[in-house]
């Protein structure tokens, strides 16, 4: 009987090995594994074996045995030239998802490493998830984080993607659409990241067709009708070519290709034209021997085609993000048509239509592959870094989608290192490329020699030096101009960090105060209470408990109590009471915040309210904000000013002044020599010409120091009523 590395077709399907496997499927794969060895082949056999009686009666959505999807998706991983582990693992990769059969059943019979790919491509689909949005976010997280460990997990999923997407006719049309952006959104980009060039833009083609099922069929059809006029044409200079580089006595192979539907729809696009205004629908593709070879190539046709400037990329010496090499050039060829030119050599060609894979398609050539496997691993681990400081699934995709779609700016660092960036990156991006804590302490930057905002914007060949100071820390305002996931992460997972921290300590001192309220000495509370509070707790640490405390997310008075049920805690019913006043310096970051209603500043007498996941909001006695008859005592508590605050304040304050020229720059003035500063200023709405009423913040350090600024703006004559401004809320 023959296995399936020699093969017979026969009328009921083929015959391998003593295994009757579905025939079009079975030749197929068959006919890809010519690479392997006859003992590999009969692993691959054993692992049909299962997957043939695991998915016995089930079927597709077609009509065709389910085993088929499975075969080719291996089908594709063969024509990769992958290992039979991963042929295996493609073959039972639905195996523990749809049937009976287990993680630990697929370890005994073919390994662990098979058994964690299987795993690694399977869905999460045994736990309950609030919308489909989340369960999907789950579901990307877990085969990223498989493919961080194991590059094949994502290479298996790309192939299953790619033969879902091939078969898709045969599902509804709202399943096409979803199944489609998820496509272009996610699995497509990750191609692309990988340098899979050839399956990126099939995945973009068969997305774009499902997507926009109408505007594809305008399309193909405009694309065919072009396609005759235009094929003379196309065969014609690519003879002028291949003539212009024998005179420089190069070999070279030059085809001409035709653009993808997608690339061309996106053109039209971007640039808001129409096909008939896509003139550039062919591109050439050179291939020559040498690194030499295509630069002397590049030249070569520069004499015979006029380039249009600013269209010229040299990704060999400047490589992509994802390893891919070439020269690119566009020129202006006959007939007024753009000629899009790639050159590059042979090895180069491979890893730009392979990427990743090439480690595995091409190891027994001479060609070296490190550059790209590097490339790909060092994305690869920043997902590991993103994960760990991401709260949850969502918020980990978000992170990964800005990773996705790289069009790439190359800066370099002060050495002369070249990074590589997302477009529309800013300083701070490259200051958490080059490492964490450089992006968490910078303070400035220096683009080509001259100092640019954090926020600025990174172009092609800027070489960026950043400016750090120990004591420096994330602003929250990065966020809205960060361009890179790597960078937002960080910046969330510190903010988060720092917000715990500070609130930790907040919430020890709301501990304290609720301790001394019921009669009992805090130093009396010792780890065994603790403990004993942690039983039937969801919080597993004290720094937990007083964050949520100090978050308003507990109340401080019910941990006391719970703290004081245990046995060994018992209050002293001879001591007083001593119900001290929470401290407040002004330095306590973002578990503390000055109410925007009452600005209160040192001097004033200030309560503060417990706000759900917010902290602490410090309120005047008298701010219009708070309520007597909604007043709630256990989300209050008192808080005092610390006796010497080193830090500035922010306090309304409204002027009425006459409208008289130059009165704002005299203001202004008198602020400033009261060392003082405007954070913000803005007119109300005039009720008489004669007179402006302007409502500003400034900063000051305390009561003293505001009644300083008052009496110099009262020395300008114009001003006529100022007061300090609480809004109603």
């Amino acid at each position: 009987m023959p296995s399936l590395g020699v093969h017979t077709a026969t009328a009921s399907g083929l015959k391998a090995g003593g295994v009757s496997l579905p025939g079009p499927g079975a030749e197929e794969l068959v006919s890809a594994l010519g690479y392997l060895k006859p003992q590999d082949v009969e692993l691959i056999e054993a692992a049909y074996e299962v997957a043939r009686a695991a998915h016995a009666g089930q079927f597709r959505k077609s009509g065709e045995p389910y085993i088929t999807h499975p075969l080719a998706v291996a089908k594709i991983l063969a024509e990769w030239h992958l290992d039979p582990q991963a042929l295996m693992a493609a073959i039972l990769h639905d195996v523990v998802e749809d049937t009976p059969t287990t993680k630990s059943e697929i370890a005994k019979k073919f390994g662990k490493p098979v058994a964690e790919l299987v795993d690694g491509v399977s869905k999460i689909d045994r736990i309950e998830f609030a919308t489909l949005q989340h369960a999907q976010a789950e579901n990307f997280r877990k085969m990223l984080l498989a493919m961080a460990r194991d590059v094949r997990v994502i290479l298996i999923k790309l192939a299953d993607r790619l033969h879902n997407m091939r078969t898709l006719d045969a599902v509804h049309a709202e399943k096409q659409e979803r199944v489609a952006k998820e496509t272009l959104e996610i699995y497509a980009p990750i191609a692309n990241r990988l340098g899979l060039n050839a399956l990126y833009y099939e995945l973009e083609d068969l997305g774009f067709r499902f997507m926009h099922p109408t505007r594809f069929k305008v399309l193909d059809k405009a694309l065919k009708k072009a396609r005759g006029n235009r094929r003379d044409a196309v065969g014609k200079i690519t003879e002028q070519i291949q003539a212009r580089l024998k005179e420089f006595k190069l070999e070279a192979q030059v085809t001409g290709r035709e653009k993808h539907i997608s690339s061309i729809y996106k053109k039209m696009q971007e640039k808001n034209i129409s096909f008939s205004e896509v003139f550039d629908l062919y591109g050439f593709r050179i291939l020559v021997p040498d690194v030499a070879s295509a630069y002397l190539a590049m030249g070569a046709l520069h004499t015979m085609y006029k380039p249009i400037p600013g269209k010229f990329k040299d990704y060999i010496a400047i490589p992509k993000a994802n390893g891919y090499q070439s020269l690119h050039t566009t020129l202006f060829g006959p007939f007024g048509m753009p000629l899009e030119l790639q050159i590059r050599t042979a090895d180069m060609h491979k890893v730009a239509e392979a990427g990743v894979a090439s480690h595995w398609l091409y190891k027994s050539s001479e060609m070296d592959a490190k550059g790209v496997q590097l490339k790909s691993h060092q994305w690869l681990q920043s997902l590991l870094e993103i994960q760990s400081e991401s709260g949850d699934a969502l918020e980990f995709l978000e992170h990964i989608k800005v990773d996705l779609f790289p069009d790439e700016v190359y800066v370099f660092s002060p050495k002369g290192t070249i990074f590589s960036l997302p477009k529309g990156a800013t300083a701070i991006d490259f200051a958490y490329a080059v490492h964490t804590d450089v992006g968490n302490h910078c303070v400035s930057a220096r683009v080509n020699g001259e100092p640019v905002p954090l926020g600025h914007v990174l172009r092609n060949g800027d070489r960026i030096e950043i400016v750090t100071d120990p004591s420096a820390r994330p602003n929250p305002v990065w966020l809205s101009y960060v361009g890179t996931g790597k960078a937002r992460s960080h910046i969330r997972h510190y903010l988060k960090t720092m917000q715990s921290q500070e609130s930790a300590e907040v919430g020890e001192l709301l501990l304290v105060q609720a301790l001394r309220s019921l009669k009992a000495n805090p130093d009396e509370i010792h780890d065994s209470h603790w403990e004993r509070f942690f039983k039937g707790d969801s919080a597993k640490t004290r720094e937990e408990v007083l964050a949520d405390v100090g978050l308003g997310k507990r109340l401080a008075v019910v941990v006391a109590k719970k703290l004081l049920s245990t046995p060994d805690a018992h209050a002293d019913p001879s001591q007083p009471p001593r119900l001290d006043s929470i401290t407040i310096r002004g330095t306590e970051g973002m578990a503390v915040q000055f109410s925007p209603c009452c600005r209160p500043i040192p001097g004033d007498p200030i309560i503060a309210q417990i706000r759900k996941g917010q902290g602490l909001a410090v309120h005047t006695h008298d701010c219009p904000a708070i309520h007597p008859f909604h007043f709630d005592p256990e989300k209050w508590v008192d808080v005092q000013w610390d006796p010497a605050p080193d830090q500035l304040f922010d306090v309304n304050v409204r002027l009425t002044a006459a409208n008289q020229r130059g009165v704002l720059a005299r203001l202004a003035a008198e602020i400033s020599e009261a060392d003082s500063d405007i954070d913000h200023i803005e007119t109300e709405q005039k009720s008489s010409q004669a007179y402006t009423t302007l409502v500003f913040t400034v900063q000051v350090k305390n009561r003293m120091h505001l009644a300083h600024v008052f009496r110099r703006l009262r020395r300008i004559p114009e001003v006529v009523r100022i007061s300090r401004f609480k809004k109603k809320t």
